[in-house]
């Protein structure tokens, strides 16, 4: 059986400041572009069967510049709709919501571009991606270019844990690659935050 690779995006201005980038479609750096190219070799070792991306502009530049092939646009892996909370840190959250934490509390609802999204419905989607890739699985490698939060749900999910489990993982840096695998027929993360 394949491995699913995930690819978490390069670097973004956001991403470095530590903004909520949800769905705001924010470019990668000049870092950010060089660490997708980095990936390049690596991936090209994998016999990938198939490839998806998030639609957002940083994901489809990190693809490319990763050396990817046939990448099909999946609008399930658009990462955590942040709400009211999009653009913002979390230091910047705290300041009005004292002891936030977006796994516990959430998002608020934002404009109609940013309406927010509860963690049980970002699940859902994860769990929709998981349900198409787990039979191509056993053909060979599968990749997923996609984003920090979201990245952090789906793992929970091939694990068959709570979504609200992933705040235990630690956050995927942009531009690294996780690997979920299974052994015996039971899923496990086979490596985490590799650059």
């Amino acid at each position: 059986m394949g491995e699913l690779i995930l690819i978490r995006h390069g670097q973004t201005e956001w991403s470095l400041s530590g903004r909520h980038a949800g769905r705001t479609d924010v470019p990668l750096t000049e870092a950010g572009e060089a660490a997708a190219e980095s990936l390049a070799p690596r991936l090209a070792e994998r016999d990938l069967v198939a490839v998806f991306s998030s639609p957002l502009s940083r994901a489809v530049r990190t693809a490319e510049l990763a050396g990817l092939t046939g990448v099909r646009a999946d609008p399930d892996l658009v990462e955590w709709d942040y709400g009211g909370y999009e653009g913002l840190t979390a230091a910047q959250i705290r300041e009005t919501r004292p002891g936030w934490e977006l796994w516990r509390d959430g998002v608020v609802p934002g404009d109609s571009a940013h309406p927010g999204e509860r963690l049980r419905q970002v699940a859902a989607r994860t769990d929709a991606v998981l349900e198409r890739v787990r039979p191509l699985l056993d053909e060979g490698d599968v990749a997923v270019v996609a984003h920090g939060h979201l990245a952090r749900v789906l793992t929970v999910r091939w694990l068959g844990l709570d979504a609200s489990a992933a705040r235990l993982l630690g956050h995927p840096h942009p531009g690294t690659l996780g690997f979920l695998a299974t052994e015996e027929e039971q899923p496990f993360i086979a490596a985490w935050n590799v650059p």
